[in-house]
């Protein structure tokens, strides 16, 4: 599905994404230069308790955080990279059909996303991260089945449909509340730490591995997808047991209070008063 000769595309036409992204790094970095810091971060650089080795820190005062932070990106790499990237090629090599079918579908996903993740991001400010990331997994746990039945049945129409639920709205639920719910579980001091360490190290398995191990059940599996649907549920399982151990983030005020030192779980999340900071 491009507006390229299909020669022309694989020989110098794939490129031109890439190039176009020039624009976007340039006015990331313009962003990132311009940005001020969070009043957070401003307070600990004036009263000189920045810690010089972050990562030292991060692991000694907050490894349950890092690991089950990990643990709730899973599902999201996996649902992204399962219909986003796997999909493409499951239907271009499994199903005979051609390769934009399957874009089609992403397309579509992609544009209904951009819509629906800051909805549910503001849902995420109002109810909670907690709850609208465990209506996104609980959401993918129930439809991969049938949406892999969709994308079988060999039908544009259906497997466009499963691509948009999964990617476009469910996978909207699980990745909208993250990037709040993340930098709220870690102190000032080591929050970009813990942050990035969450996103980029969870990325080996979450992320990365998603299409190889998709491609292995499904070979294993003789060519049905089944085995990866049982896989992407057991992710699924895993990610909402990460977050049950995480305590509910998004009424503390990060400019007020440390959170190294509070341990509460699902039982106090409502309740529980948060730890004045030094």
């Amino acid at each position: 599905m491009t507006l390229l000769p299909e020669d022309a595309f694989l020989a110098w036409g794939w490129r031109l994404p890439f190039l176009a992204s020039t624009l976007l790094l340039v006015l990331g970095l313009y962003i990132r230069l311009t940005v001020l810091e969070t009043p957070a971060f401003t307070r600990v650089r004036q009263e000189q308790e920045e810690v010089k080795v972050p990562m030292v820190t991060l692991l000694r005062t907050q490894p349950k955080e890092l690991v089950l932070g990990m643990g709730t990106r899973w599902i999201e790499g996996l649902t992204f990279n399962a219909y986003g990237v796997f999909v493409v090629s499951y239907v271009a090599n499994n199903l005979g059909l051609a390769s934009g079918t399957a874009l089609g579908g992403v397309i579509i996903a992609a544009a209904v996303g951009v819509l629906l993740i800051p909805v549910c991001g503001a849902l995420s400010d109002r109810y909670g991260r907690k709850a609208v990331y465990r209506t996104g997994v609980i959401g993918i746990a129930v439809f991969v089945f049938p949406s892999f039945w969709l994308i079988q049945t060999g039908v544009t129409a259906l497997i466009w449909l499963s691509i948009v639920i999964s990617l476009g709205l469910v996978y909207a639920a699980i990745y909208a509340p993250l990037a709040a719910f993340w930098s709220e579980l870690f102190d000032t001091r080591i929050r970009y730490t813990g942050v990035g360490s969450v996103y980029q190290f969870s990325g080996i398995f979450a992320s990365g591995l998603t299409p190889l191990v998709a491609a292995l059940l499904v070979q294993v599996n003789g060519g049905e997808p089944w085995l990866f649907a049982g896989y992407t549920v057991l992710a699924a399982v895993a990610s909402l047991a990460a977050a049950r151990f995480l305590p509910e983030t998004y009424q503390r005020d990060i400019t007020t209070f440390d959170y190294t030192r509070t341990g509460d779980v699902e039982a106090s999340d409502a309740t529980a008063p948060a730890v004045a900071s030094r």
